[in-house]
């Protein structure tokens, strides 16, 4: 067993009941998630509208646990407040926004978040490791964003690679998130690869039970990063 990276779980709130939110927030934090991640959507960076303020600010209202916020929006500069306000523990933006990072992360300072940046599937890495020992988190999508139930791109792969080693490099404390078509196979091939933060949606709220799901999906991280999930 290798020491030293700390691996969490993220439930994301896209794939659960709407309906009965509540309840799938306390199935999954009984279960053990370590996290919640919620995807905003504005219906123009990708073609579907989701989450909104109010909503991060009911989960806040309902789980002590941090919220991971993955604004894949156009302006995440404007909203970055408005999600920090709201209840936030980190803010993920993307990098094919026009917005600078560099500015992002000082807001992201001044405010009291963790910041994160994600990259779409055919977005290279390159693109983002400048500003890599001074993330929280590097978010590498296995999926197009913007809608959830896709299957994992295996081509992703490589990505979690290079941003495992330079973060290992750099000596930095920065999550190499996956997100999208997360399943026991998928996620034991991406903690393989050097992942530390899996976001997980159907394999989590579709099928079966919420707390031999996440223990499933538990047990296949350990096994494929060598490591015990905290």
């Amino acid at each position: 067993m290798r020491p030293g990276r700390t691996l969490r779980l993220a439930p994301s709130l896209l794939s659960a009941d709407f309906g009965a939110l509540d309840a799938a927030v306390d199935a999954a934090t009984a279960a053990g998630a370590d996290a919640f991640h919620l995807d905003v959507m504005d219906g123009h960076f990708v073609p579907n509208l989701s989450f909104g303020p109010a909503l991060v600010r009911a989960v806040r209202a309902h789980t002590r646990l941090p919220l991971d916020i993955h604004l894949m929006i156009t302006d995440p500069v404007k909203y970055f407040p408005v999600f920090a306000d709201a209840g936030g523990s980190t803010l993920v933006f993307h990098r094919e926004t026009d917005a600078d990072p560099d500015a992002l992360l000082g807001l992201g300072r001044d405010l009291g978040v963790q910041v994160g940046c994600a990259l779409r599937p055919e977005t290279p890495f390159e693109r983002v490791e400048r500003w890599v020992e001074r993330l929280d988190q590097v978010l590498v999508m296995t999926v197009h964003p913007g809608f959830s139930g896709q299957k994992f791109l295996p081509e992703a792969v490589p990505k979690l690679r290079a941003a495992r080693e330079l973060v290992d490099r750099l000596g930095t404390g920065t999550d190499v998130s996956v997100d999208g078509g997360i399943t026991a196979e998928t996620a034991a091939v991406a903690a393989e690869a050097g992942a530390t933060f899996f976001v997980c949606g159907n394999s989590v709220f579709g099928q079966g039970d919420v707390a031999t799901n996440l223990a499933a999906l538990r047990s296949a991280v350990t096994r494929g990063s060598g490591h015990a999930v905290r």
